[in-house]
């Protein structure tokens, strides 16, 4: 690997890892991805050694500039501190706050709960309908919130934080068969988002590790 170019850790089909996927791909960062496989011999990410890089066993984790760091949103807020350019947090202190209240709604409020290591508690015929309810009603506060904030993008004509974290949690609905039609903004919003190059090429359909029956 060449030396000194960042390295993530990413699960091809993995929301949070796309997140930081798209941030990357926006900011023009070149970088290595170690595939870590979250079904396969149990979940890679148990293992000692990625235990090591990451003691929640979650991906993603990106090594850069000599540290080491979990969790999608604290390494796009970081990648935004080293390289500004484009900017994904807006420098207006309200539209800021929108990007970070639609953020965290998604990453905190609907993803967790349909998240492997949830389903995994479940019944196996559980698992659609509790996630399906999960994503619903997460999807019924943004999409409300969304008619106030706004304009091509999520906050905005600007891409933020806040598409990052959108289009990933609209394939994860997508792939539970979530009926897309009650939220006309999150469709319309997706469907832009989902024109630009950094969105494609960071798509889980055209990643390193992503399944030949399932490449685009």
């Amino acid at each position: 690997m060449q030396a000194g170019k960042p390295i993530l850790y990413s699960y091809f089909r993995s929301s949070c890892s796309w997140r930081v996927r798209i941030a990357l791909a926006l900011k023009s960062i070149d970088y290595e991805t170690i595939p870590t496989n979250l079904i396969k011999d149990g979940g890679q990410q148990f293992s000692k050694e990625f235990q090591a890089l990451n003691p929640m066993k979650q991906v993603p984790v990106l090594k850069i500039d000599g540290i080491t760091i979990g969790q999608s949103l604290a390494i796009i807020e970081y990648l935004e501190e080293t390289r500004p350019t484009p900017r994904l947090l807006p420098q207006d202190p309200k539209k800021r706050a929108y990007v970070h209240m639609i953020s965290n709604l998604i990453v905190s409020g609907i993803q967790p709960l349909q998240n492997l290591s949830v389903l995994k508690q479940l019944r196996q015929e559980n698992n659609l309908p509790w996630a399906q309810k999960a994503i619903s009603s997460g999807f019924e506060a943004l999409e409300q919130i969304l008619q106030g904030t706004a304009g091509k993008y999520c906050v905005g004509d600007e891409v933020t934080m806040a598409d990052l974290c959108l289009v990933p949690q609209v394939a994860n609905a997508e792939r539970f068969e979530v009926d897309l039609t009650p939220y006309p903004a999150i469709s319309r919003i997706n469907k832009t988002l989902l024109t630009l190059e950094a969105f494609q090429v960071s798509h889980p359909c055209r990643q390193p590790d992503t399944p030949p029956e399932l490449r685009a």
